[in-house]
């Protein structure tokens, strides 16, 4: 079962801030408050763990820069304010963290490219590689090109997902509430803290409340969505105030900050169940002996290599089984390479597919993460 004493020996964090704590009441972003986050961000990058972080803070920025005190309604005047305060936040985050030496990437998703498989492989794959890198991607909604069917809606839910597209272990909601309480706390002084519990608890949905500072899009309503789509992939979340000294380097020390909320599974169960819920099955892989005994005995990824022939019509990020030689179905999971690149890659080693292909996606065929062994 996930603890706090399990959170300093996690590998990777998603960290959301919010609009409410970027900005000095609607009047821009505060850079001074930036500062006590960068700090604590790179604290956490150089102790060796990877790190993703989601901002809030450009539509409130763009308001700032265009001199309006209301928040758009329009979806066209939402946009246009992102768009223009979008520059001023990357540049705020950049500066930042330039000024201990690591650099940054701004990563802008919509709904569509979670969606798409195709499109979540390459988002993936982008982010991994960042991480990899020692990179910091700062990552934010799409909001000028994000239509209503398209937009996450607030950046929790975001955040969420970008937890479940990196695999995260924790999912680091910061707010301008200490945490979930088991009531209001404005409205009733003897409100008590919920410090830790299960994501299935039926009171969260009873205690969580709206926001009403204006500047953001979603209160502890969305909190609580969101650490139900983070838990989906076995990730925990924690809800804290962002204003508290040192907030992020006292939940990464395993103390009692905020409102833990836990996930039911552990996370290679979690993960393998949620893309088990999205397997529908395009084409089939003939495999060797030794490339079937890989993935049933030691959990490998699928390498060309180990490929015997190619069934069916897919493309890039849709779902295809994987059988031995004997037609029997060993696993099934989401493939890098169309089904004209399969073939012609097909019993090759990954340091061909240059001179095949003229391009290298990934060197798996389908990477263990994106494997269901059924």
């Amino acid at each position: 079962m996930f603890n706090r004493e399990r959170i300093p020996f996690t590998r990777r964090w998603v960290v959301k801030i919010g609009s409410a704590l970027l900005t000095r009441d609607g009047a821009g972003l505060d850079l001074q408050v930036l500062e006590p986050w960068v700090a604590q961000l790179t604290a956490w990058r150089h102790a060796g763990h990877d790190l993703v972080l989601v901002s809030s803070g450009a539509v409130a920025q763009g308001m700032a820069r265009m001199g309006w005190h209301r928040r758009p309604r329009a979806l066209h005047e939402l946009q246009a304010a992102a768009a223009i305060g979008q520059m001023g936040l990357i540049r705020a985050w950049e500066t930042c963290f330039a000024r201990r030496e690591l650099h940054t990437a701004q990563v802008l998703l919509t709904r569509d490219d979670l969606a798409s498989r195709e499109r979540y492989l390459n988002a993936r794959s982008t982010l991994r590689t960042l991480l990899a890198l020692g990179v910091i991607p700062v990552v934010n909604e799409n909001d000028t090109v994000a239509t209503d069917e398209l937009r996450f809606g607030d950046n929790d839910t975001l955040a969420a997902l970008v937890a479940n597209l990196i695999e995260a272990d924790l999912l680091v909601l910061l707010t301008d509430q200490d945490g979930l309480f088991d009531a209001d706390p404005r409205k009733q002084p003897d409100a008590k803290l919920i410090a830790e519990t299960r994501i299935d608890d039926n009171r969260l949905d009873a205690v969580a409340g709206g926001s009403d500072n204006g500047l953001g899009s979603g209160g502890m309503v969305t909190k609580v969505r969101a650490a139900r789509l983070a838990a989906r992939s076995g990730c925990a979340t924690i809800i804290a105030a962002g204003r508290s000294a040192d907030s992020l380097g006292r939940i990464g020390r395993g103390e009692a900050v905020g409102t833990l909320l836990r996930p039911v599974q552990e996370p290679q169960a979690a993960r393998k169940q949620w893309l088990a819920g999205h397997l529908r099955v395009s084409g089939r892989l003939i495999l060797d002996a030794g490339a079937a005994r890989a993935l049933r005995e030691q959990g490998r990824s699928l390498l060309a290599v180990g490929v015997k022939a190619v069934r069916g019509e897919f493309k890039r990020g849709e779902v295809v089984a994987c059988v031995d030689e004997q037609g029997r179905e060993i696993a099934r999971g989401l493939v890098n390479y169309d089904v004209q690149d399969t073939d012609r890659i097909k019993g090759q080693p990954s340091s061909a597919f240059v001179r095949i292909l003229g391009y290298i996606d990934d060197e798996e065929l389908i990477h263990r993460d994106n494997l269901v062994l059924t």
